[in-house]
């Protein structure tokens, strides 16, 4: 996990309260925790999907380097998109944190891991595996773009979106 100093979404929020050029965003208040940490941060990778994980598998197998993944899976709640194994590699590869925007499975495993992870929901049914989707492209999560690069922070209170790390 990156070592910057943890700043709350809340005061983020009251620092950026006058932000008119869109470069603060926050995400609609949607997503559930399912990870084993509710505080995370990081600058962002993305992956574009929609009902399949293959992409999702791919890159939280590789180094997460302190990086939060944003699944932009269109919101489906058919099927899952991270579960347990993949929970587990993502807290094993050094992520900070998943943000799917869907469903994820085996919420008693995802609890267990070290590891931030929000959605939208759990659900039971495992994603197709089809290697179809996009990668580190800009993304639209529940109407928010959100880039590669970014930096993403998540707590209880939320999840905010900003062109670099806050200032401590």
């Amino acid at each position: 996990m990156d070592e910057s100093p943890e700043i709350p979404t809340c005061d983020l929020c009251d620092a950026h309260r006058s932000d008119a050029s869109g470069a603060f965003r926050v995400l609609p208040p949607v997503f559930r925790d399912f990870g084993g940490r509710a505080r995370f941060h990081g600058p962002v990778s993305t992956v574009r999907c929609h009902e399949d994980n293959s992409l999702v598998k791919a890159a939280v197998e590789s180094p997460g380097q302190g990086r939060v993944l944003v699944v932009a899976g269109g919101a489906s709640m058919r099927r899952a998109l991270l579960g347990g194994n993949l929970g587990a590699a993502a807290a094993s590869n050094g992520w900070a944190g998943v943000v799917v925007d869907g469903c994820v499975r085996d919420t008693a495993e995802l609890a267990r891991c070290a590891v931030g992870i929000k959605a939208l929901a759990p659900h039971p049914m495992p994603p197709d595996k089809r290697n179809e989707g996009q990668r580190d492209v800009p993304v639209q999560v529940q109407g928010v773009w959100v880039r590669p690069g970014e930096w993403l922070c998540a707590d209880e209170d939320g999840v905010v979106v900003m062109p670099a790390a806050p200032a401590a």
